[in-house]
């Protein structure tokens, strides 16, 4: 009985939230934060990635621009339910918004996304020519948990859509003693710095 409580009493005021967002499209880099009820392990802010998707726990790749916050936990919930005895009940919040792209102040600099163990995660406005070493040092570094020997760069080339993806051992750049030189980013590249692992 209780937990039928909480659940209407969360469902009223994630609602309340949700109806202010009830017409906003999600963006590219927008922050969303995604609540499930019946597991609070699975709570999580997500980052939308310059393709349009975000990436969650059983759901995989589930796409969130153009859609609204409501159509969003509606493909999240479809995506987990299999993992659940019954309906969950799961809540989608714009929770920061991509200022670069609400404002048009990306268009003289280039806008990198920032996820994982680092310290200001989202998307980031950045000069021209602004080097990997740079917009690390720039947002603030590394959370205790980084694995800074596997950060892994995300490019799309915008003229076939195709992604390149690159391991860097930031330790090794950082102090020179990597084979390949600092290199600059490109406007839509995607940092993600995972959690390392036990004894790493």
């Amino acid at each position: 009985m209780m937990k039928k409580f909480l659940v209407a009493v969360l469902a009223i005021l994630f609602a309340t939230g949700a109806f202010a967002q009830s017409g906003y499209q999600i963006r590219a880099g927008d922050t969303l934060q995604v609540e499930v009820l019946e597991d609070p392990s699975l709570n999580r802010s997500v980052l939308v990635l310059p393709d349009g998707n975000i990436s969650f726990p059983f759901a995989g790749s589930v796409q969130a621009r153009g859609r609204t916050a409501g159509e969003v936990s509606a493909a999240i919930t479809s995506g987990i339910r299999s993992n659940f005895a019954g309906e969950p009940n799961v809540f989608v919040t714009v929770s920061t918004l991509n200022q670069g792209a609400a404002t048009g102040s990306g268009s003289a600099g280039m806008q990198v996304y920032l996820m994982g163990e680092i310290a200001s995660p989202g998307v980031v406005d950045m000069a021209r020519g602004t080097t990997l070493v740079q917009a690390l040092a720039q947002t603030g570094g590394f959370t205790p948990f980084a694995a800074t020997k596997r950060i892994i760069l995300r490019r799309t080339d915008p003229r076939t859509g195709k992604a390149m993806v690159r391991k860097i051992n930031y330790k090794a750049l950082a102090n020179g003693t990597s084979n390949i030189q600092d290199f600059r980013l490109r406007d839509g590249d995607v940092i993600i710095v995972p959690e390392r692992r036990l004894f790493e």
